[in-house]
């Protein structure tokens, strides 16, 4: 168990990662890139990110079929809160790409191998985490206003929300939530888990790194998960079938987002005796 750390890095070290200031052009670079690194390879990509669509059509059959009509919109924007570490195996590809190693597709689950799993892990838990809490939320809000009796349909629903000034409390409401969640995530995640793949720092290390790059570029970021946030909905307009495409892009410019705002490791001279 001795390769087993989360609060430091591999020698028990808690460090510090430089950030830079970025600009609206680095992202739109980071973007240009990451979509360079989806069409290298698309079939492979596509095949492996299958899953999000997938995932998205299941999360709302099973909303539907449960009487919880009320959950498939904090189902498809919450999806968004584990994404970063849905996306883990593309930002190993596009790694690899940058070494110029293989990047075949199987690649991807290289991960399992890192050094920084357990790190890896333990955010991933923190996100699914939120990502619970995040329903839980909606579905209190949503109780609150409506009570504990679910939609008798559809139809029902929709004229409940959008002609009823309960329904536009909860689209406000739920909405101002929503974005505290995203906040967050977005805070402490931002390149948190690129970073542990490129160094084993430690959990608490990624995530302080994350929220450091966001003080130092608020703007800049902020448009960033705007980007994102918009690039999602587009894809999941076409039953989710947009997500094949838009999330490993998303994926891949994260890679080259954290290259752009994160300062190369400084390696050390070693000192030999003479």
């Amino acid at each position: 168990m001795a390769g087993f750390h989360v609060m430091t890095d591999a020698h028990g070290m808690h460090v510090q990662p430089a950030v830079r200031h970025i600009t609206t052009s680095d992202l739109w670079d980071a973007l240009r890139l990451g979509a360079a690194d989806f069409w290298a390879k698309p079939s492979h990509y596509v095949f492996l990110c299958l899953i999000y669509p997938i995932v998205g059509l299941i999360l709302t059959r099973w909303s539907s079929g449960s009487n919880a009509i009320q959950l498939v919109y904090p189902l498809m924007s919450g999806f968004a809160l584990i994404g970063p570490f849905a996306a883990i195996g593309l930002y190993e590809i596009s790694r690899r790409r940058e070494l110029g190693m293989s990047s075949r597709w199987h690649h991807a689950l290289d991960v399992r191998h890192s050094p920084a799993l357990p790190s890896i892990a333990v955010i991933g838990i923190l996100l699914f985490a939120l990502f619970l809490l995040w329903l839980f939320a909606a579905q209190s809000l949503y109780t609150t206003l409506f009570g504990a009796e679910p939609p008798a349909s559809v139809g029902a629903f929709l004229r409940d929300v959008l002609t009823t000034g309960k329904g536009w409390t909860l689209i406000l409401v739920g909405n101002a939530v929503g974005f505290v969640f995203a906040a967050v995530v977005l805070a402490t995640t931002v390149i948190a888990f690129p970073l542990l793949l490129d160094r084993d720092v430690g959990a608490v290390s990624a995530i302080e790194t994350s929220a450091r790059a966001v003080m130092a570029n608020p703007l800049t970021m902020a448009l960033w998960g705007l980007t994102v946030a918009v690039l999602l909905v587009v894809g999941s307009i076409p039953l989710f079938a947009g997500l094949a495409v838009v999330m490993p892009i998303l994926g891949h410019a994260t890679w080259h987002l954290y290259r752009k705002v994160v300062e190369p490791e400084q390696i050390r001279p070693v000192r030999r005796p003479m």
